[in-house]
């Protein structure tokens, strides 16, 4: 299936099993080639949209699309606010003729989920992967992604961006992972979009909202969810799991299940040999008869 988006582009959508709907921003096609093996290296797995599909599928109806992908390919660099990746989402939930939708996403499509549960009551269950409900770092992202918008300035190449410099965008990587010598290669269009969602999320007050969120929720991050960007990136610290950790009661007291994955970055808890045995007994338990 293919399906218009808000800025006249479209993306094709994926749609497999039975049982209650769930959207999976995930890329359904394994990645091969050189481009697996580099993503191998830092501790990616290029098959991990595919995974997260087949096991999925068993028990739900998995609508999935490379939402990441897509905007790389197809980069939205004025219109990609809040506001439209959730009408975005919405566009596919009634192509696919899901009135009624479970939300799984990691990274930055964590907080885009949390941005669609704002803007709508079609939602059964919203679970956020490596991003905090309650202090999520907005200001911290926004200081990033401008960091590499003003590298990609000086990169006329215009080539598909590699998984390093990706990276680089959103914070995936290995605690390994030396950011002092990250080149980005992202084109300028790649990188402004980003720019565009954090400057919209400038002083977006994640604790007010809290209130307006209805369906059961779940979120979770690895125990080493924090990443200390180099002064390229004006010595910025994007911590993910602090909020986790030292909110929790908070975070459980406004309806939010807390989940940490012991010993993984942001990288290792986005995998599914990690996800899986935390994100299908938990829509199990709430999705049953949805």
């Amino acid at each position: 299936m293919n399906v218009q988006l808000h800025d006249g582009s479209r993306i094709d959508v994926v749609m497999e099993g039975e049982g209650p709907a769930i959207l999976l921003p995930v890329n359904p096609v394994p990645v091969e080639g050189p481009q697996a093996d580099e993503m191998r290296k830092w501790g990616a797995d290029p098959a991990l949209g595919r995974t997260l599909i087949a096991e999925l599928s068993r028990k739900y109806r998995v609508i999935a699309f490379d939402y990441e992908g897509h905007v790389l390919q197809a980069p939205k660099p004025d219109t990609l606010t809040p506001e439209n990746i959730a009408a975005d989402f919405l566009r596919i939930a009634d192509a696919a003729e899901a009135e009624r939708f479970a939300y799984y996403g990691y990274s930055w499509l964590a907080l885009s989920g949390l941005q669609l549960a704002i803007r709508t009551d079609r939602l059964t269950a919203l679970v956020m992967g490596g991003y905090p409900p309650i202090d999520g770092p907005y200001g911290e992202m926004l200081k990033v992604t401008n960091a590499t918008h003003q590298m990609s300035l000086s990169n006329a190449s215009g080539n598909q961006p590699s998984e390093t410099a990706q990276a680089a965008e959103w914070g995936e990587t290995t605690e390994e992972y030396d950011w002092s010598n990250v080149e980005v290669s992202m084109s300028e269009k790649q990188t402004r979009q980003f720019v565009t969602l954090y400057e919209h999320l400038r002083g977006f007050d994640d604790r007010k909202v809290q209130s307006r969120l209805t369906c059961p929720r779940l979120c979770f991050a690895g125990s080493k969810d924090r990443i200390e960007y180099g002064e390229k990136w004006g010595n910025v610290t994007v911590d993910i799991v602090s909020p986790l950790v030292h909110r929790k009661g908070e975070l459980t007291q406004a309806g939010w299940d807390v989940r940490i994955l012991d010993g993984l970055d942001h990288t290792g808890s986005m995998q599914a040999r990690h996800v899986l045995p935390v994100l299908l007994p938990w829509l199990d338990s709430h999705l049953s008869g949805a």
